[in-house]
């Protein structure tokens, strides 16, 4: 990791710290399962198949948690979801309430409600709409006007239409929550191994037999592809096709102090959720920065839909990335260093514009954030589908290897659930809903995946 730099308001620019975590050192020469990543799905699914007593191996290029898992905004929400992601959902927030008891560590998870806040009776309109969406799943989704939203959030300096809340909604902390599951999957038995690039699988008889690491072979009969924004290089590098593209989340963190709200929030042009140590994660509620690399032009025509949908709150941005990503190139040997290995951890910069104009717009919202110091700034990668549902599938064309991913901004909510269905799926358990939303061949069975509208 690295040193704090300087973004925007000469707040220091610097990873968040990650809860520590002890890694195995011993590569194991054969398990059943292995996982590639760290993340919130890849620990999830390590966590389930332990439970279920399939000999497991995590290997991560870096540190547990050291990317977007520990690098988003914390918030667990089934509030304004795809309704094809909305059963899983469900079911993840049950193990959410389940799992600082479930791996004996603490993921700071609280239920302490989220709140969508409208100016305009168009914004009410288009909330209004997802709760129609929404209205078979039985969630407690409410919308809140005048009395009852002053009470959930008091002190607005601005006039509010009103809000969408959903009270069963919450929170963890992304510096906790994956090394806590991660612990807990070590404590099942799992083998979780840091610093431990795969660079690429083996096969027999067309079927996966084995992984290649930097540290060398581990035999399985099964790999579970959890490597976020990696995941489509490292599919490229087995002939398959990932439309994924990476979408760059600037985040910053407040002290904590006394008398600010309970519930997480998002209105125009900022979002907030408490912290555990009673300070405020930040972020713009809106803007949204993709950098243009060699795979925006590769995977255009997938992405075009979204595009025009999401244009208006769209920033394209070119530079250094563009040509960092050009040069990992598309194949690698399995006996060299490997593109996984060359870049442990990203570490993208904050975009300044963007947290400062959430640095102004809170205030002027909610009074009581006014002149509050801000600790650090980071910067995540997000994995995003052109569908914006992410990939929890087995992969016909070669049996034996499963991918979790593209989770489009919504991941670390899904997480434990797509690591239970991701279990279910390698285990041929009953899974735990419906598969179909999530499967990988969609991109290529003539379906057209698209977003849904006004999500």
């Amino acid at each position: 990791m690295t040193g704090p730099r300087t973004n925007g308001a000469a707040t220091p620019w610097q990873a968040p710290p990650l809860a520590p975590f002890q890694a195995d050192e011993t590569l194991p020469a054969r398990v059943d399962v292995v996982v590639i990543g760290g993340g919130i799905a890849g620990v999830s699914t390590a966590l389930f198949l332990a439970r279920d007593g399939v000999s497991v191996a995590l290997c991560e290029k870096g540190r547990i948690a050291a990317e977007q898992s520990s690098r988003n905004w914390g918030w667990v929400r089934k509030m304004g979801r795809d309704p094809r992601e909305l059963p899983l959902m469900i079911e993840s927030m049950g193990l959410w309430r389940q799992m600082d008891q479930m791996v004996d560590g603490e993921t700071g998870f609280r239920q302490t409600g989220i709140v969508y806040l409208c100016r305009t009776e168009a914004d009410m309109a288009r909330r209004e709409a997802w709760l129609e969406h929404a209205r078979p799943f039985q969630l407690d989704s409410r919308i809140v006007r005048g009395e009852a939203l002053d009470a959930l959030l008091p002190g607005a300096a601005l006039p509010w239409d009103g809000a969408l809340y959903t009270e069963s909604d919450g929170r963890a902390e992304p510096q906790l929550a994956a090394p806590a599951i991660a612990a807990g999957a070590r404590k099942l038995g799992a083998t979780v191994l840091t610093d431990c690039a795969v660079r690429g699988v083996e096969t027999e008889g067309g079927r996966i037999s084995g992984v290649v690491t930097e540290k060398g072979r581990i035999a399985c009969a099964a790999v579970v592809l959890a490597g976020g924004a990696w995941s489509g290089l490292f599919c490229r590098g087995l002939g398959l096709r990932l439309p994924q593209l990476k979408v760059l989340s600037s985040v910053m963190r407040l002290q904590p102090f006394d008398g600010g709200p309970e519930p997480a929030a998002i209105g125009p042009g900022f979002a907030f959720r408490k912290r555990l140590d009673g300070g405020y994660t930040i972020a713009n509620g809106t803007a949204t920065v993709a950098e243009i690399v060699p795979d925006s032009f590769r995977y255009l025509m997938d992405f075009l839909p979204v595009l025009r949908m999401e244009w208006k709150d769209l920033r394209l941005r070119f530079g250094r990335r563009f040509f960092t990503e050009a040069r990992l190139g598309r194949r690698w040997a399995l006996d060299g260093v490997s593109p996984f290995e060359r870049v442990r951890v990203l570490d993208p910069e904050p975009v300044a514009g963007v947290l400062d104009a959430a640095a102004g717009n809170l205030p002027r919202a909610y009074p009581v954030f006014r002149d509050r110091p801000y600790a650090n700034r980071w910067a995540g990668l997000i994995d995003a589908t052109p569908d914006a549902v992410p990939v929890i599938s087995g992969v016909d064309r070669l049996p034996g290897l499963y991918i979790g991913t593209g989770f489009s901004g919504h991941g670390f909510g899904i997480g434990p659930g797509a690591g239970r269905l991701l279990a279910d799926l390698v285990t041929g358990r009953a899974p735990i809903v419906d598969p179909t939303p999530f499967r990988y061949d969609r991109f290529s069975d003539g379906t057209r995946p698209r977003p849904m509208a006004g999500i």
